[in-house]
């Protein structure tokens, strides 16, 4: 429902809606229409979301502190508007952490929080490194490399299978799995004739990591999946189908994130010679330079939440029930909060960005997908040496919420393959 506003409510125009995101060479570079919407008014009723646009710092902060996360559909609303093929969806949303709130909220995640440790994290640092040594080796000879393909998406892939106790070499099913699911959460428009293929890589990976609890219940690992089902807060443990539920949520998020990260941020560096060679330089900024390129390249670009209640946010009030779009990416780039925010400074100071959110839902997984993305860029800068873009016209994935691309291919001076 449309809520009513202390002014004048701006007439409709389609180009100053978020549904322009579905536009190829509009997602290629959002940041010109989410300069517009912050200009124009920070909270903005867009009639074509049915949904507010929230584009300022201070603004999405108050969305995500505040707001409610709880958005899980009911099925009988899903049928109304002919989303009938979301419910095996909702189904596993009305168990993940990232769509709750309060004290369930606050159970799942502390239950996770207590299997996915900074010892855990740190203890990931080495096997990292070897794994983004192996990627390169593989590739080092050829003088040319698909960003995506043969770094960007198999690092997360094979750090995350490792770190749930699967196969290493189940990555390859999972990543494929996950990448299909994630075309349905953030994304405004789905494709029907891809429908029944989604829901069955849904089917499949819960059916997988069952089996996976199964096998953990014979022969206990020390994986995530094991921690998950061992895991115990103030004597309550996960049920099974929340094992199953959250960790298809820290499957894709551990993916997608980073994945974008990586490729996102390498684009940029290759964009901005300078600050590539400061990055090559002086690897010891890594911390700070992905900071950066977390906030100037957002890989989550944007998050729903609910209206708990009639509420004012900026000169506007929401009523309700209102459904609230915040634009991460968008509030990092604004200057109310950001010193010349479309320059990339990868040693800025103060760079709270909200790429991670913010506050009780602020990602869990952020230590470990800053980490990988440190010892990535590190390791490419050193080991990739004179890379170039071989692409004028890039092609970004059709998810306006995920956004990333579908492969960077450069090239560079061949080298020998570490001993």
């Amino acid at each position: 429902m449309q809520a009513s506003s202390e002014d004048t409510i701006v007439q409709p125009d389609e180009s100053l809606s978020l549904l322009r995101l579905l536009d190829p060479d509009v997602i290629s570079d959002p940041y010109p229409l989410y300069r517009q919407l912050r200009e124009l008014e920070p909270v903005h009723w867009d009639p074509y979301m049915h949904a507010w646009l929230v584009t300022g710092y201070p603004e999405v902060v108050t969305v995500l502190r505040d707001y409610s996360a709880d958005r899980t559909p009911p099925p009988a609303y899903l049928d109304e508007l002919g989303l009938s093929f979301m419910k095996p969806f909702a189904q596993v949303m009305l168990k993940q952490m990232l769509f709750m709130d309060g004290a369930m909220h606050a159970r799942l995640r502390a239950i996770c929080g207590a299997a996915i440790t900074p010892r855990r994290v740190e203890g990931l640092r080495s096997v990292i490194e070897t794994i983004a040594d192996e990627l390169i080796d593989k590739i080092i000879t050829q003088g040319h490399m698909d960003m995506v393909v043969d770094f960007a998406n198999p690092l997360p892939a094979t750090v995350t299978a490792r770190m749930l106790g699967v196969p290493v070499e189940d990555r390859v099913q999972l990543q494929e799995w996950v990448i299909d699911i994630a075309e349905v959460l953030g994304n405004f428009q789905h494709h029907p004739d891809r429908v029944a293929e989604i829901v069955q890589s849904l089917e499949e990976m819960k059916s997988y990591i069952a089996d996976r609890m199964e096998e953990e219940r014979r022969r206990p690992t020390n994986g995530l999946i094991y921690s998950l089902m061992m895991a115990e807060v103030d004597g309550h443990k996960l049920s099974d189908d929340e094992v199953i539920a959250n960790a298809i949520i820290t499957l894709i998020g551990g993916h997608e994130t980073t994945t974008n990260l990586i490729a996102s941020g390498f684009l940029t560096l290759l964009r901005k010679p300078q600050a590539f060679e400061q990055f090559r330089s002086h690897p010891e900024i890594a911390a700070s330079a992905v900071e950066e390129l977390l906030r100037y390249e957002s890989p989550v670009q944007h998050t729903a939440r609910i209206a708990p209640a009639d509420m004012q946010l900026g000169r506007k009030i929401i009523e309700k029930g209102s459904r609230v779009v915040a634009a991460l990416a968008a509030a990092n780039r604004d200057p109310v909060r950001f010193h010349d925010p479309d320059r990339l400074d990868l040693l800025r100071a103060d760079n709270r960005h909200l790429a991670f959110g913010w506050a009780a839902h602020f990602c869990f997984g952020a230590p470990l997908a800053r980490m990988e993305g440190q010892i990535a860029f590190n390791k490419l800068l050193s080991r990739i040496s004179n890379p170039i873009l071989c692409e004028e016209k890039l092609n970004w994935r059709g998810n306006a919420g995920l956004r990333g691309l579908t492969s960077l291919n450069i090239s560079f001076d061949p080298s020998t393959p570490l001993n």
